[in-house]
């Protein structure tokens, strides 16, 4: 079985999910949001962790999903809740750890429709040894 490509352990240090004003929000229903994408190329499925931090409260700490084998997912934050029903604040900055049981390929994109010209940015996450 192929172990797949990647890491087990990311880093995203910049998060910040602003809320979409009434008037910004176009036919497209589009609205500011951020994923982290995910893929897995290896042969078994890889059962996934991710923290949030925050400069000013206590993190949110272990949600878990699973991204399947030869797969990809684009896990959307400001659908995303925790076990116990918490949300990512919005308007507020935060930064992300995914740990997985198998190496995965960690993104992290962010599409901002605060404005009239819809802005998406994407990067790729820090890789930890």
């Amino acid at each position: 079985m192929a172990q797949g490509h990647g890491h087990k352990l990311w880093i995203i240090p910049d998060g910040y999910i602003a809320t979409t004003p009434p008037d910004a929000v176009g036919p497209s229903g589009y609205v500011t949001h951020e994923s982290v994408c995910i893929l897995n190329d290896g042969d078994e499925p890889a059962q996934c962790t991710l923290d949030v931090y925050f400069e000013d409260r206590d993190p949110m700490l272990g949600i878990p999903f699973t991204v399947g084998a030869q797969r990809s997912l684009h896990l959307r934050l400001d659908r995303l809740k925790t076990p116990s029903g918490e949300e990512i604040p919005r308007d507020t900055c935060y930064s992300l750890r995914v740990t997985s049981d198998r190496n995965i390929v960690v993104q992290h994109s962010r599409l901002d429709v605060t404005q009239s010209n819809a802005t998406l940015f994407t990067t790729m996450a820090f890789p930890v040894e």
